[in-house]
């Protein structure tokens, strides 16, 4: 499963926008993808109290992101960085279990002529910090506004590199799970059998 995390909780967002696109790729491919909406973060989570124990409320994201095969970052760019909310959402998930040897990419969006290069290079340091293996095709969008129509769809040439990603993505998630089993080859029985 690719999880792709639409990377504001801005409510109506673009980048929800895009994430839609991006899933809709995946979908073409027949590769299984899930888009986790940061819009729906539940609101204990900026208690606090959660750096202590994480909410209940909380617990099926970092199930989600524990279950991935890879990940898909769609970030918009806010005052030159990562919005607050998908850092927060980085910083709430286990470590190192979240990210460890997890496939990433990532897909940039901005009003902006760059296209969310600056959060996205933020993101690749994060994301190599926790050890993550991050994929080196980015797809930018700048000038969403001006991308992205009045119904919500994108022009067929940014469609066209979001399956390009996704095609390539999908083959870099699948040929590092056949060499994760190739080192560890009773891998396959430790997902079934019980661990005494």
């Amino acid at each position: 499963m690719i999880i792709i995390i639409s990377g504001t909780n801005r409510p109506g967002s673009n980048t929800r926008k895009v994430a839609a696109h991006v899933e809709k790729s995946y979908a073409t491919l027949g590769v299984p993808a899930q888009v986790l909406d940061l819009a729906l973060l539940p609101a204990e989570i900026y208690l606090p109290a959660a750096y202590e124990t994480s909410p209940a409320a909380f617990k099926p994201f970092i199930d989600i992101m524990l279950a991935a095969d890879g990940l898909v970052v769609v970030t918009p760019e806010y005052n030159g960085g990562i919005p607050g909310a998908l850092k927060y959402f980085i910083d709430m998930l286990p470590f190192p279990e979240s990210f460890d040897q997890r496939p990433v990419c990532f897909v940039g969006l901005a009003a902006g002529l760059w296209g969310a290069m600056r959060p996205t290079e933020q993101l690749q340091q994060i994301f190599a910090y926790r050890n993550a293996l991050v994929f080196p095709e980015r797809v930018f969008l700048p000038g969403v506004n001006n991308l992205l129509d009045a119904t919500g769809r994108l022009q067929p040439v940014i469609e066209r590199n979001l399956l390009q990603q996704a095609t390539k993505f999908a083959r870099f998630v699948e040929k590092l799970r056949e060499k994760q089993f190739a080192r560890t080859p009773k891998a396959a029985e430790a997902l079934i059998l019980p661990t005494l």
